[in-house]
């Protein structure tokens, strides 16, 4: 087994990778991609791995994967033996994938937002800042019924899964969009349970649990 991951240290969604392999105590490369200012993931070879350009982009020996959210769900099908992580119950499959695509709403939101404003690209700030604050409000509504109902985590109730690691760099990342987390109790509070699953490392912008507020 060789795993090669093409990653840019400031991306959320390679975050998301290096994570849940950190999680599962899977070994990997790290092949750095210069996406700002270099736009290294539109040269031409990148574009051979990759032809839509983006990251990340994973190598398990001479399988090459893209899209984050697929990549998680084919890393924690293969190589979780406890099956928690990707559940294959076709329900709960289908919630876990439902909230793969939320995640791909807050990268439309908060990355967006957070490229604009960190890097000068060109995306509506506002637009995107109101789009975020729609979704935390749903995940924090979402949060909230399931503590009272015994559930922790965004699907499964006692233990966390891709959702949760798809969902949760943006987040935490939010502030670097200009939009706050001070009125969302719940999502809050599922993120310091996030930052303490064994396992856990860090990124630029996120910390462990403790060293700073959620």
């Amino acid at each position: 087994m060789t795993i090669t991951l093409y990653d840019y240290e400031l991306s959320g969604n390679c975050y998301k990778l290096r994570l849940l392999m950190s999680i599962l105590k899977l070994p990997y490369d790290i092949v750095p991609v210069d996406y700002y200012p270099g736009r290294e993931n539109r040269s031409d070879w990148f574009l051979r791995l990759n032809p839509f350009g983006q990251l990340p982009v994973l190598k398990d020996d001479d399988l090459v994967l893209s899209d984050s959210g697929a990549i998680l769900a084919y890393l924690a099908r293969k190589y979780d033996a406890s099956g928690r992580w990707h559940p294959t119950d076709a329900a709960a499959t289908a919630e876990v994938l439902r909230w793969h695509g939320v995640a791909d709403s807050i990268t439309g939101s908060v990355a967006a937002a957070r490229l604009a404003l960190s890097f000068g690209l060109d995306y509506d700030v506002p637009r995107c800042q109101r789009e975020a604050h729609r979704i935390f409000r749903l995940m924090d509504e979402h949060l909230w019924f399931g503590e009272r109902g015994g559930r922790d985590w965004l699907c499964a109730p006692d233990h966390p899964t891709t959702a949760d690691i798809a969902c949760f760099p943006y987040v935490m990342l939010s502030e670097e969009a200009g939009v706050g987390r001070e009125d969302y109790p719940a999502l809050r509070r599922w993120t310091d349970r996030v930052r303490r699953v064994p396992g856990f490392i860090v990124m630029s912008g996120i910390f462990p649990a403790g060293a700073a507020l959620g």
